[in-house]
């Protein structure tokens, strides 16, 4: 995994535009690639910049090509550090997610200090749900974005006993 460039504002314009990206991420305004270059500069720049951590891009291993973003957000309404994650549909069941998150949690805890990580996702994305279950994370509740609809499936790599 690496950090994002402005060079990879194709990859960020198909990524965005992605069905599955729209459908449980939602529609981020991308629609140009000058429009996917603010987002990486204002968005994933700002985080490594600011947070010292951010979504890294995933890529094959072999050629090198970006396929999908793992890492962590730091949202206002959570207390600690959330997992992210999304790929491009035509990647999607064949690992790469598990094997990135992994990695990401591995270097969360042990470069970052995290001591607890967690994650939402929508009651209807069942992969992701099923993913972070697989991942040892525990469904602790839900929470309510105060710039969102629906509340999310509340997760945390620390199970609470709920």
């Amino acid at each position: 995994m690496e950090q994002a460039t402005l060079s990879d504002t194709d990859f960020f314009y198909s990524l965005l535009n992605s069905p599955t990206w729209l459908e449980y991420i939602g529609d981020r305004g991308i629609q140009s690639k000058e429009d996917a270059k603010t987002y990486i500069e204002n968005s994933l720049l700002t985080s490594y910049r600011e947070k010292g951590f951010g979504l890294w891009k995933v890529s094959l291993k072999d050629s090198q090509i970006p396929i999908g973003i793992c890492g962590f957000l730091k949202r206002d309404y959570l207390e600690y550090p959330d997992l992210g994650f999304a790929l491009l549909p035509e990647y999607e069941g064949a690992g790469f997610v598990m094997e990135a998150c992994k990695a990401v949690l591995t270097y969360g805890t042990s470069e970052l200090n995290f001591t607890e990580v967690l994650a939402v996702t929508t009651k209807n994305n069942t992969r992701s749900r099923q993913l972070l279950k697989r991942l040892g994370f525990a469904e602790i509740g839900t929470v309510q974005p105060s710039d969102k609809d629906i509340a999310f499936l509340l997760f945390s790599n620390i199970d609470k006993g709920n």
